[in-house]
């Protein structure tokens, strides 16, 4: 639960999707990407291309969808198994905001402040975790099935938005496939 790249800083309201697609191309910011054989787990906001997973646009996804109905086809199999893995941020971003309430009332203090406090505090979140302290907020939301408050949940649905285009074509494609190679397993394996 240790955040491992920050952009701070962004004036104004710019989508999840554009911020990633600035940090790649900008060679300053050093994102650090996974190696070839591996991915980050990533919401619908972003593009399924080499390197990031996203879920099946159009499926159930949320974890308490899935309290009421259990997942019947591959892609809502997917989908759950990526929504329970993709939870630990969510859990993340609730111990963040409930150590550091001063990230929700920011709008005083000019953008340098602003800037600045956040990766204060997200430092100190890394180094709290880090260094294994006793801690009553990572004790709370260490557990998978904690009920994130309202407002917890840090990636909201963007429903039927243009899907987002970074990568290239052929990188999306590969990833598409891969996608759908998991869903198949979990299906055909009965997994989740």
């Amino acid at each position: 639960m240790v955040f491992t790249f920050l952009v701070a800083g962004w004036e104004g309201i710019a989508h999840d999707s554009r911020i990633l697609s600035e940090s790649l191309s900008n060679a300053n910011a050093q994102f650090p990407l996974p190696p070839p054989d591996k991915y980050y787990l990533c919401d619908a906001a972003y593009a399924n291309t080499r390197g990031f997973m996203a879920p099946y646009r159009n499926v159930r996804y949320w974890l308490g969808d899935f309290r009421r109905n259990r997942a019947l086809t591959d892609k809502e199999k997917f989908n759950h198994g990526h929504a329970k893995l993709r939870n630990v941020i969510e859990r993340a971003y609730g111990v963040l905001k409930a150590r550091f309430p001063i990230l929700k009332r920011m709008a005083p203090f000019s953008l340098l402040t602003q800037r600045n406090v956040t990766i204060a505090c997200f430092a100190l979140h890394n180094f709290i975790r880090k260094e294994g302290l006793s801690d009553e907020f990572f004790d709370e939301y260490d557990q998978p099935n904690v009920r994130l408050q309202d407002g917890d949940e840090h990636v909201q649905d963007h429903g039927d938005e243009q899907e987002p285009r970074h990568g290239s074509s052929e990188d999306r494609e590969f990833m598409s496939k891969l996608r759908d190679q998991i869903a198949q397993q979990l299906m055909q394996n009965n997994v989740l």
